[in-house]
């Protein structure tokens, strides 16, 4: 086996779990580390066939001690996901082995397929990629699992947000404000919970942005059931910060425009959208690092602190 790197290197005890669940006369010839995650190491291992040819699988290995304790769950949560949208025409890795307790491996970790494409980040043909966008999240909103993931969590409380230095004070209080109200009811649906440009892989034409197709939805570890509004504005912010203010409600409307269902009220819409926007504002640097590593460069944790003060500053001027 050979290594692009030393970081992609695979431990010991995890290359004998993963030669595993290997077909016989199949060998990891090569791993290459995929950036971009935040909680878990990816790598891509290519394998090697009896045929002389090559296939592509994913490891997703929980090492940092800072998210160990969390593996179990989300693990388990993916491995659920997986098992469910087989077959069901949502484009996501399959599920080959989990050992969610690292009792096989040194590290929890996931092993499933590898789906073509890449994330794609910047602006050029980002008008062409959002009702892709909400065309998909409408067939993930519209599974109904015969046995339902848990519940969806938010982790944000009105104390833990942090206002940004130089934001707009009035507007942050007012959306503190919304967010200590009990959440509005709504009709469950199945959530990948944290569906934004990160975690989706486009076919990207290299002379012909317009040309993009959606290949596959990843990172499925946070997978719950809850209000659709919350999956839409997850996006929303995301979208908001990767590429301006304006792209959060153009979103929502897309989705919209794929048949998708938001909550009736726009009080109920707005609750959903600055509560993931202020979830947002504990963790900037954590979210802008690997855009940055991506290569927007442009992204300083300033810049989207800057730009999610305009977008919640513009989602509490919707009240008037």
């Amino acid at each position: 086996m050979t290594n692009h790197d030393e970081a992609a290197a695979v431990r010991p005890l995890t290359l004998a779990w993963v030669s595993r669940h290997l077909e016989v006369g199949e060998r990891i010839v090569r791993t290459t580390v995929l950036h971009g995650g935040i909680t878990a190491e990816m790598r891509r291992l290519t394998i090697g066939t009896r045929d002389r040819s090559t296939r592509d699988l994913v490891l997703r290995s929980f090492a940092d001690p800072s998210y160990v304790g969390h593996a179990e769950d989300w693990l388990n949560r993916e491995a659920d996901a997986l098992s469910l949208l087989a077959g069901t025409g949502v484009p996501a890795p399959g599920l080959l082995a989990v050992d969610p307790t690292a009792t096989h491996c040194e590290h929890p970790s996931l092993l499933m397929t590898h789906l073509p494409g890449r994330t794609v980040l910047e602006n050029e043909g980002l008008e062409t990629r959002v009702p892709l966008l909400a065309r998909q999240l409408v067939a993930i909103h519209a599974l109904q699992p015969a046995q339902r993931p848990q519940k969806y969590v938010t982790l944000t409380t009105a104390d833990t947000v942090v206002t940004p230095d130089g934001a707009d004070v009035a507007a942050w209080a007012a959306a503190i404000d919304v967010i200590r109200r009990p959440a509005p009811p709504c009709e469950g649906r199945f959530l990948h919970r944290d569906f934004q440009p990160g975690n989706v892989l486009f076919d990207l034409p290299p002379t012909r942005p317009a040309g993009a197709q959606l290949t596959g939805v990843v990172d499925w570890a946070a997978a719950s059931w809850g209000p659709a509004d919350l999956d839409v504005a997850h996006c929303c912010t995301n979208l908001a910060l990767l590429h301006g203010p304006a792209w959060g409600p153009r979103f929502a409307q897309a989705y919209e425009e794929a048949g998708g269902v938001l909550a009736a009220a726009a009080s109920e819409r707005l609750y959903w959208q600055v509560r993931d926007a202020l979830a947002c504002s504990e963790e900037v640097q954590v979210v802008a690092q690997p855009w940055r590593e991506a290569g927007r460069t442009d992204l300083t944790t300033r810049a989207v602190k800057e730009r999610l003060d305009e977008y919640v500053t513009a989602l509490m001027d919707t009240l008037g």
